[in-house]
């Protein structure tokens, strides 16, 4: 076995932990079938030094980009480590992308050669990528692939002896090139080193007290840099055991399996873990019963088993703005729910807020190490040691959102309080003007929009009198009106809710009607990014046509027909 005595790159940590805890299961995978396997420290590091050794008889040129494509699973983070061992640089495909965008991806990172993990075609973009990939691409497959006519990962691991001597990369190496999930425009390829990635666990030691017997469960995608700081290189770092998900249908069976101890989600998520439970105790109930002494402690501890979160010591919520109440929510249930900020460009170290110190519509404090500042327009800059090498053959981007004296151009508007709590306002690009010349700033509108009912919100209307809200239904109220139910309840509440919004807001901000439409807005139909926010351009622009319309009804409520 490789003897290295630190973690100073993700790979290194690998073989840490094989030599300090060779028997220790590291990660637990559940198949579609029913069946988990485990695998432990040891077991790891040899499949990894195995398809080393193969990556590295291939001859590829020196430092050759390898992608990675498929949904989370325990080989696809053996996958990534093994590229590394065999001197070269990993890149991450989001299993949802269009073939076209993965086409460029593969193009534009000139990659030699890719990893086919597990897809199936039903909640991914395999079956348009399929037709895109190279047909001179080499291909290796691991586990629950689509593709059995290349190479096996485990027929490949089974013949070949492990490295000896792997690649252990100093940590300024380039480590990976994470294509930005984008609301906007190509996605660009964000590089990497080792120690920006490593930079993170560095940090959140200091923040967070994290061991090896603290349990996570992956499912949020790891080709983004949220899940493969907060999961990946985090579970390496502090050697702690990691669980998959195996789908959609079976996430509350692999939560209670995993019985996670920190838990990372972002807020399309944990407003779907608040209406569901909302849908079973509805908030007029939960108020009355949480006023009960005996019965409030029962029915919280309840609600949090329910939920699969009731080992939960740490549950993080980030990649997008929360809305205060469904934080508050959830700390009245009992669990701590901490804002954190961050971005592709510095791996998502950037702000968080901490255990006991937390205010709830903030996003924290710089993290150790990090430094912030509010530039014009009220943007916030900030230098974090987690920050990008750069943009990937994009000089000019680079410098673009680079200032000259190495802060990052956030893009997002923010404030920051006499205790040094950023409050995000907006994002900068999100503005917009009504017909009236005045500027709207959408995300803190939506924020403020909870109905119980509705799942996401898109604030539109640029050059209209006034803005307006785009809404899609939870799929407990959806499928409710799909089998003909009485429209007028949900109705009457979405209107309820604009008199709600409009009372906290500006004049020229109220809003004018809300829409409920008919498409849920999903990865796969392009109007969700990976991590679940809202394509804002995407949405806008296919509602356009229909708006002027919308606004001559003169409705409070309005139902795409």
């Amino acid at each position: 076995m490789v003897n290295v005595d630190d973690r100073k790159t993700t790979l290194h940590s690998l073989f840490y932990w094989a030599q300090r805890s060779p028997d220790m299961v590291y990660m637990t995978q559940p198949y579609p079938d029913g069946s988990t396997t485990e695998i432990t420290w040891k077991q790891a590091a040899d499949q990894v030094l195995r398809m080393a050794a193969h990556l590295k008889s291939l001859e590829l040129p020196e430092k050759s980009c390898i992608g990675l494509l498929g949904k989370n699973s325990d080989h696809w983070i053996m996958a990534d480590l093994a590229i590394w061992a065999a001197g070269h640089v990993s890149v991450p495909l989001y299993p949802t992308l269009n073939g076209e965008t993965a086409a460029y991806v593969l193009e534009h990172s000139e990659a030699k050669m890719m990893f086919i993990g597990k897809l199936d075609g039903t909640a991914d973009g395999w079956n348009d990528i399929k037709n895109y990939i190279p047909e001179d691409l080499p291909l290796i497959s691991l586990p629950m692939s689509p593709r059995k006519d290349v190479p096996q990962w485990k027929d490949i691991t089974a013949k070949t002896e492990p490295l000896k001597e792997p690649h252990l990369p100093h940590p300024s190496e380039l480590a990976t090139l994470v294509y930005t999930s984008g609301s906007t425009g190509r996605p660009k390829g964000v590089m990497h080193s080792f120690e920006t990635m490593i930079s993170v666990a560095e940090g959140l030691k200091q923040i967070f007290p994290v061991d090896q017997n603290d349990r996570m469960l992956s499912y949020l995608p790891l080709a983004h840099v949220a899940e493969r700081a907060a999961v990946q290189t985090s579970s390496l770092y502090f050697g702690f055991q990691l669980f998959f998900a195996n789908s959609l249908d079976t996430f509350q069976e692999d939560l209670q399996r995993a019985r996670p101890t920190i838990f990372f989600s972002v807020p399309r998520l944990w407003m779907k873990f608040y209406l569901a439970i909302c849908d079973k105790l509805p908030p007029k109930k939960q108020k009355i019963l949480f006023r009960i002494p005996i019965l409030n402690s029962l029915i919280k501890r309840k609600i949090l088993k329910q939920l699969g979160l009731n080992h939960v010591r740490a549950a993080i919520t980030g990649a997008a703005p929360l809305a205060p109440e469904i934080i508050h929510w959830y700390r009245n249930i009992g669990l701590e729910l901490l804002e954190v900020y961050g971005m592709s460009e510095n791996f998502g170290y950037s702000h968080a807020n901490r255990p006991g110190e937390a205010k709830v519509g903030t996003v924290g404090v710089a993290n150790p190490g990090v430094e912030h500042r509010i530039a014009e327009g009220d943007e916030l800059q900030v230098k974090s040691p987690g920050q990008m090498i750069g943009f990937f053959k994009n000089e000019e981007k680079t410098k673009e959102e680079v200032t000259e004296d190495g802060f990052l151009k956030t893009g997002d508007m923010a404030e920051v309080d006499s205790e040094g709590y950023v409050r995000i306002t907006g994002r900068v690009k999100d503005l917009f003007k009504t017909a009236k010349g005045k500027y709207v700033v959408p995300v803190p509108i939506e924020s403020k929009f909870t109905h119980p009912k509705v799942e996401v919100v898109c604030v539109a209307g640029a050059n209209q009198p006034q803005p307006c809200a785009l809404v899609t239904l939870s799929e407990e109220a959806q499928a409710e009106v799909d089998r003909g139910g009485d429209k007028t309840e949900i109705e009457n509440g979405i209107a309820e809710e604009l008199d709600v919004v409009n009372a906290k807001v500006e004049d020229h901000e109220k809003l004018a009607f809300a829409v409920v439409v008919k498409e849920p807005w999903t990865m796969e139909n392009g109007m969700l990014t990976p991590t679940m926010k809202i394509k804002r351009n995407v949405i806008e622009d296919h509602y356009k046509d229909k708006l002027p319309k919308w606004y001559d009804q003169k409705k409070k409520v309005i139902w795409e027909e």
